[in-house]
């Protein structure tokens, strides 16, 4: 394939490449300033997991069905999918980034995170500057996809399969760590929950809903508005309208 040729597809973008790009490609900034402005870690994650999403769209318009697939099935799917569960397990929240136990830790990390990706740059570009690709003829002979499938299940299974036991050894380390381990003495059975429901003080039956300033549990008894009066509208016309007693609108509870 010429350079011609290279440049021509790549200038040739039908009318719905250029509308899902304008559309999805401001999504996928949005998510990944979202991710890096964010406080709270799971929050990052979800906003990692929005710019992932358009990715895996971008590949598929790119004629690369099966690696946007795998960039929505393997890495948002499976893989975000499990770091943000690894994250609301263990609880993170706002206030862990706000305590630094080692003075200046956030400026090492950006000035090394930034040295280390200069550094990755440098090696991937003197890597495939000037480099003829070989070879890809006869692995894709069959197809792109039992290529991949072929090398990764035959040359590369043993990290493929490393790679699967260190994220199983991530989930349960995971829940290790949020587990909370409980007394003996501290756990209830079902007569001691019983018996502490109907102990005396407690109301032994089912509260009202959010909202609700119940007084009775009868059909016939008006609803109380918010401002305190009685609705009557909220009795139906069939039933008779009836006259609570002072015990009655006073707060339940049982006796000792």
């Amino acid at each position: 394939m010429t350079t011609q040729t290279v440049l021509a597809a790549a200038g040739d973008v039908s009318t719905g490449e250029a509308v899902t790009f304008w559309i999805l490609a401001p999504l996928a900034l949005i998510g990944g300033i979202g991710m890096v402005a964010a406080r709270n870690a799971v929050h990052s994650a979800l906003w990692l997991v929005l710019t992932m999403l358009c990715l895996g769209v971008f590949y598929v318009l790119q004629a690369g069905p099966f690696i946007g697939m795998v960039q929505i099935i393997v890495y948002t799917g499976a893989i975000m999918m499990l770091f943000l569960f690894v994250l609301m397990l263990v609880g993170r929240d706002a206030s862990d980034s706000l305590i630094e136990t080692l003075r200046g830790q956030r400026v090492a990390a950006i000035a090394l995170g930034l040295g280390f990706a200069a550094l990755v740059a440098t090696g991937v570009y003197r890597a495939v500057h000037g480099t003829t690709v070989v070879g890809l003829d006869e692995a894709n002979a069959d197809g792109n996809v039992q290529g991949i499938a072929s090398l990764l299940f035959t040359k590369y299974v043993f990290a493929f399969e490393i790679t699967s036991a260190l994220l199983i050894t991530a989930a349960v380390g995971a829940m290790v760590l949020a587990h909370v381990e409980r007394r003996k003495g501290e756990r209830m059975d079902q007569v001691a929950t019983m018996k502490a429901r109907f102990a005396p003080g407690n109301y032994p039956g089912p509260k009202p809903g959010p909202g609700v300033f119940a007084t009775s549990s009868s059909v016939a008894t008006p609803g109380r508005l918010p401002d305190g009066t009685l609705s009557e509208r909220s009795v139906p016309e069939i039933l008779p309208t009836r006259e609570m007693t002072t015990s009655e609108t006073a707060l339940k509870g049982t006796e000792k």
